[in-house]
């Protein structure tokens, strides 16, 4: 597959323009409109996320994957005001991002990227309205704690094989837009509505965990669709006039940072490889799933602690289901572990 780099580079002015016009119009807000001291006064945030918008970029966790334990975690503040701000942060964040990698025309999943474009247009409005209204707090929370704790698990003992792919996205298109449309309306509906993230680790686990997609192209595909999730989010919410007070003062404060941040992840691990990052980002998202049972003991109680438990050995077992029906697909053995660098033959559909 041709990566196009020249003109990549040629059209890289696209993304200097993006930045003119967004720093100009944050500038007007903090300068014009007098909102200096609100950013100020939330500089806390924009610490966090200059570790959060480097793993958006460079990652299939999201900037919100940073910004909500923090927000929640560190900060104590409601989780519905973490997945709201997750919307916000990344619509410029993980944006920037992607524009960044649709510039330098980093190869994508074209086909599974589409579908899961057109389910989550459909899902995340119907579950911001009708599913994110009914789950509380504690709910949004322990959702937020087991979905990311489960794959940071898989990282942690999977990470060998998962870099080891060299697949591109070809293939079946047909099946690769059902799937992405299936993954997109249950994730946007079931998992941003409700937390803010998980349709870019749902899209990333497919072309990785079953199809078998090297990280160079499922990377940049989540970052894409996260993107894209997170505009519907912030339009649906701006419609109906649905944030979260506080929302605005931390996004002014963060936005500023991840407008580069983000895209200066995919920038690195481009030059430094994946593993080191994932690595730590993985431990960051097991130690999330710690910290929230922890703070929540009391409320959850032992039966409680229990359940969250089993619920993270569930999607671990659920990922290493899809796991190895990708290895059917590809024709390698249940028991064989792959090296470094093999090609492995790949199907991106079912």
């Amino acid at each position: 597959m041709r990566h196009h780099t020249n003109t990549g580079r040629n059209r890289l002015w696209l993304w200097g323009l993006w930045l003119a016009l967004f720093y100009g119009s944050w500038l007007v807000l903090v300068a014009v409109l007098g909102h200096w001291q609100t950013a100020e006064d939330h500089w806390p945030m924009a610490l966090a996320m200059a570790l959060g918008s480097y793993a958006a970029g460079s990652t299939p966790m999201g900037g919100g994957t940073v910004g909500f334990p923090v927000l929640v975690l560190l900060f104590d503040m409601p989780a519905s005001l973490g997945r709201d701000f997750s919307f916000a942060v990344q619509s410029i964040g993980m944006v920037s991002a992607s524009i960044f990698i649709l510039c330098r025309r980093q190869p994508l999943a074209w086909s599974m990227l589409r579908g899961a474009m057109l389910g989550t247009l459909v899902g995340t409005p119907l579950g911001i309205f009708l599913i994110a209204p009914f789950v509380a707090d504690l709910w949004i929370k322990l959702t937020f704690a087991v979905l990311w704790g489960s794959f940071g698990v898989l990282h942690l003992y999977r990470l060998g094989e998962i870099t080891s792919f060299t697949g591109d996205a070809r293939g079946r298109e047909r099946q690769d837009f059902s799937l992405g449309l299936v993954l997109g309306l249950l994730a946007g509906g079931f998992a941003a509505a409700v937390t803010g993230v998980g349709i870019d680790m749902v899209i990333y686990a497919a072309l990785v965990v079953l199809c078998r997609v090297d990280l160079k192209i499922a990377i940049p595909t989540s970052v894409v669709i996260m993107a894209f999730t997170s505009v519907v989010g912030v339009v649906v919410k701006s419609l109906c006039g649905d944030w979260q007070p506080g929302v605005f003062g931390n996004w002014l404060a963060a936005a500023p940072v991840v407008a580069l941040g983000a895209p200066l992840g995919v920038f690195v691990v481009s030059r430094i490889g994946r593993q080191p990052t994932l690595l730590v980002v993985a431990m960051l998202c097991v130690g999330q799933f710690v910290w929230t049972c922890f703070e929540e003991s009391a409320v959850l109680g032992p039966w409680g602690m229990v359940l969250a438990a089993m619920s993270l050995g569930i999607c671990i077992l659920g990922f290493e289901w899809v796991r190895r029906i990708g290895m059917r697909l590809a024709g390698v053995g249940a028991d064989r572990t792959l090296h470094s660098g093999s090609q492995v033959p790949v199907s991106t559909g079912l």
